[in-house]
């Protein structure tokens, strides 16, 4: 997969998403979280192909071979670190490494990287769903494409401008994405061979996507909650003010001996307080 910003659109082009980058046909320069994905993911690959596989596979992979082992939660994010081929990691790592870095500096490194493994995860509980109604059968699953398919449907929402290069042809990031959905729709209706990974692709993309539509909801949503707490705090304060104030008319009225432990304990900490935003 390769990626560049068509230039025609340049002038005209203006994102609904504030601040959106444009990407030229170079190189992305390579982010924090995008080094250590690829460095992660390539190491483990040289580790199972050294022999380890095996020992991997038992106790990494995502394997709903029984209802305890579907239960070991950790397998949803080790499974994206295990890849089943040189062409499989090499393709998927291609992917975050064009895609990956817009996103992380669009978003910032932690956000990114939350959503990049909530994307895989996303794919990994939705296999897990088909095999426990018995519409998929439980096979082991491995690789990030579930998550590397999330951003590929997050930077066609965001950034539809960007065109990617599929078998060396250049293709709209829009178009690829609706191919993709469609081809990995019937994989899994019909039951095909990779249908177990194709669902994970499907719910991978879900996920992005949603992500990118909930921003707008999501901040409002923190905004809401921030404002809930502040007044919760002032309110608070407000009300110990008050208290603290009855207090201290009832020490200069009838002496500090006739305050009550739950007064003093009051007054201690206001002192507290006090004294420490002295010092500040």
């Amino acid at each position: 997969m390769g990626l560049y910003d068509r230039d025609y659109t340049q002038a005209n082009f203006r994102s609904q998403f504030h601040n959106a980058p444009q990407m030229r046909m170079t190189f992305p320069q390579i982010t924090p979280v995008v080094k250590w994905l690829l460095i992660i993911n390539f190491t483990v690959f040289f580790v199972q192909i050294l022999g380890a596989e095996r020992v991997l596979m038992k106790w990494f992979s995502l394997y709903p071979v029984s209802l305890s082992v579907a239960m070991q939660l950790w397998r949803l994010v080790t499974y994206q670190f295990l890849h089943g081929g040189m062409p499989h990691i090499f393709f998927n790592m291609l992917g975050l490494f064009f895609l990956g870095p817009t996103l992380e500096r669009y978003w910032s490194s932690k956000r990114f990287l939350i959503f990049y493994l909530s994307c895989g995860v996303a794919g990994g509980l939705f296999y897990l769903l088909l095999v426990i109604i018995g519409f998929l059968p439980a096979l082991p699953m491995v690789g990030a494409s579930g998550a590397i398919l999330g951003m590929l449907a997050a930077c066609a929402i965001l950034f539809p401008h960007f065109v990617v290069f599929i078998f060396l042809f250049p293709v709209p990031i829009r178009v690829a994405a609706i191919a993709f959905t469609a081809i990995y729709l019937i994989v899994v209706i019909t039951r095909g061979s990779n249908a177990g990974g194709d669902a994970a692709h499907l719910a991978g993309m879900a996920a992005g996507a949603i992500y990118v539509f909930s921003q707008s909801w999501r901040a409002k949503l923190r905004l809401k909650i921030q404002s809930s707490r502040l007044q919760k705090k002032i309110a608070t304060e407000r009300n110990l003010q008050v208290e603290l104030d009855r207090i201290l008319q009832k020490v200069h009225d009838s002496g500090i001996h006739n305050l009550t432990p739950k007064e003093k304990k009051i007054l201690g900490q206001a002192t507290e307080a006090e004294q420490k935003r002295s010092k500040l």
